[in-house]
């Protein structure tokens, strides 16, 4: 049997839980004085970038650590997710527009490996794949994220230290505020704080903006 109860139910409450959290995902979360609260280790996200396994498009097993001195976009997604779909050529373009800067895409997919490989061709996927079912759920866990619908993408410096992870699907002014950011914190110019703090305030603002 192609699916199992347990991905089949799982996979339903991630496409409910995305759609739910879409709109309250890009406003972060407030601290106690007023301002947009970064993400912190302490709520959940890692430090950084938790190491896991899953094959990649030729079927071999490939961690997401393989990419050593890059500055990952790591973005979970599913063929069956609308939202992860649209995003897609974003994507496409970050990697086009920002691989000389050291930057580099890689999506991960929690979905059935027949389905991914098909969508990734029938679309031009050009940035690596990893892929996995219950084992891409494993990975999702390992982020510490209590209620998390697809998309989410998380971004992390050249040391692999996480920056910021962004729930729902990425828009163009968003990633250049997050990519910007991350920029800074590898030219020594922001500490991880003050870079979580700097994207947390701007996506406030660019939400404010588009209410």
């Amino acid at each position: 049997m192609k699916t199992s109860l347990t991905y089949a139910a799982v996979a339903l409450a991630a496409a409910v839980a995305g759609f739910l959290i879409y709109r309250v995902a890009a406003t972060p979360p407030m601290s106690t004085a007023g301002e947009p609260a970064p993400i912190e280790a302490s709520k959940g996200v890692p430090e950084q970038l938790p190491e896991f396994t899953l094959a990649d498009r030729s079927g071999d097993p490939r961690s997401i650590l393989s990419w050593p001195g890059k500055s990952l976009i790591v973005n979970f997604w599913a063929t069956w997710c609308a939202p992860c779909r649209r995003e897609i050529p974003l994507l496409k373009q970050i990697q086009d527009d920002h691989q000389d800067a050291g930057f580099q895409v890689v999506g991960v997919a929690v979905d059935f490996r027949d389905d991914v490989l098909a969508y990734a061709d029938e679309i031009g996927i050009d940035y690596p794949l990893l892929i996995g079912e219950e084992d891409g759920l494993d990975a999702v866990n390992a982020f510490g994220i209590s209620a998390v619908g697809f998309p989410f993408t998380a971004f992390t410096d050249q040391n692999g230290r996480i920056v910021t992870v962004h729930l729902g699907e990425l828009v163009a002014p968003q990633a250049d505020v997050i990519l910007e950011t991350v920029q800074r914190v590898n030219d020594g110019e922001l500490s991880i704080a003050e870079a979580r703090t700097r994207v947390a305030t701007a996506l406030a603002a660019l939400e404010q903006e588009s209410g």
